[in-house]
């Protein structure tokens, strides 16, 4: 790592202060980008299923990423199944402590490439982790902001932005960090609960949020120039980044304790929700995984089909499993069926059993 630190934000005048190193990416993650990519099945851990009197999820993962029908391939995606045996990390040694990411860039992909590069070292680095963890994400997320629009003003070739889904397993705690258009979808015993919202500019939170800081909204663009609502970088464009602008880079948090209902999460860019609704998604996913169990051939199938459906862009999936078990087929009780029988007919049937005693 060529250097590390702590705290950090964006100056009065919206731009970062000086001097912060910039991070490196760990070599042993799997971090992949390539225009068209299926991820190795990662190999299955001898996790215990319990711990003390709660469940505990054995994570494993997969991930695929296509260029599509795009000229250039500017989203990456990040899965660590293990941070705490990559850096080492005490807290927590023998629960799950899993990272995953989709970082989808607009304007280049320098933007995305850096994010992924540094998110979770910000993370892994606050004194606050693991004990407040939506306060430290949220701060990773301004902070590699910050370090970012630094880099760009030594280089103005990188200058770009990129949206961010983020999310950690730490024992049985499941947290989804999202700022733009990306989603991540859990499978609850095969029902889509969506982990994230999209912050489109037309959103109308968002849209609230943007004109009190006095953006505005412009054919569904934010200031008529970019078509998410929230994303790192981006400070090469005018009336957007500093301490008042529309563009935000702080994310939402949402926070659940996993069961064992819970099945996997499906983490996308917007090219796959293009053409996916959120339980289509889950349902198609939830059938393939039920006949191979591997979540790398998974990504891949989600892909395919995206594509199939003729998604106008990148595409990044994730897809995070929480048991080394397929997804159970559900079989619903049959409903009981109450016969009835009309008045004409009960008293046809009368009849028919009168004349039968003459």
């Amino acid at each position: 790592m060529e250097g590390e630190r702590r705290n950090g934000g964006p100056s009065r005048d919206g731009r970062p202060p000086l001097s912060k190193p910039v991070l490196a990416r760990h070599s042993s993650f799997q971090v992949r980008s390539r225009e068209s990519n299926v991820a190795p099945p990662e190999p299955e851990k001898s996790t215990t299923e319990s711990c003390g009197n709660g469940y505990v999820p054995v994570v494993r993962s997969g991930a695929c990423a296509d260029i599509g029908s795009r000229h250039s391939m500017e989203d990456v995606y990040f899965c660590c199944d293990d941070f705490t045996k990559h850096y080492g990390v005490k807290n927590f040694d023998e629960e799950p402590s899993a990272f995953y990411g989709v970082f989808d860039g607009h304007g280049g992909k320098h933007a995305a490439d850096f994010a992924c590069s540094n998110l979770l070292k910000y993370i892994l680095q606050d004194v606050d982790f693991p004990m407040d963890i939506e306060k430290v994400i949220s701060s990773a997320f301004l902070q590699t902001d910050s370090a970012f629009a630094e880099a760009c003003s030594d280089n103005c070739s990188m200058e770009s932005g990129t949206t961010v889904l983020a999310a950690l397993v730490v024992g049985r705690s499941l947290i989804v960090a999202n700022a733009g258009d990306c989603r991540a979808v859990l499978c609850r015993r095969g029902k889509a609960i969506e982990m994230s919202r999209d912050h489109k500019p037309s959103c109308s939170s968002e849209r609230l949020r943007i004109e009190a800081l006095g953006g505005y909204v412009y054919d569904g663009y934010l200031n008529g120039q970019l078509s998410v609502a929230r994303a790192l970088g981006d400070w090469h464009m005018e009336g957007l980044k500093g301490p008042c602008g529309p563009l935000s880079a702080e994310p939402e948090v949402i926070v659940t304790r996993l069961t064992e209902e819970d099945e996997f999460l499906i983490m996308g860019c917007d090219g796959l929700w293009d053409v996916f609704r959120s339980q289509n998604a889950v349902d198609f996913a939830r059938r393939n995984l039920q006949v191979h169990n591997n979540p790398a051939i998974c990504c891949r199938e989600l892909v395919d089909e995206a594509l199939k459906r003729k998604s106008g862009d990148n595409l990044s999936v994730v897809v995070v499993c929480f048991n080394q078990k397929p997804p159970p087929v559900l079989t619903s009780p049959r409903p009981r069926v109450h016969r009835s029988i009309s008045a004409e007919g009960l008293k046809e049937l009368q009849g028919f059993l009168d004349s039968l005693s003459n």
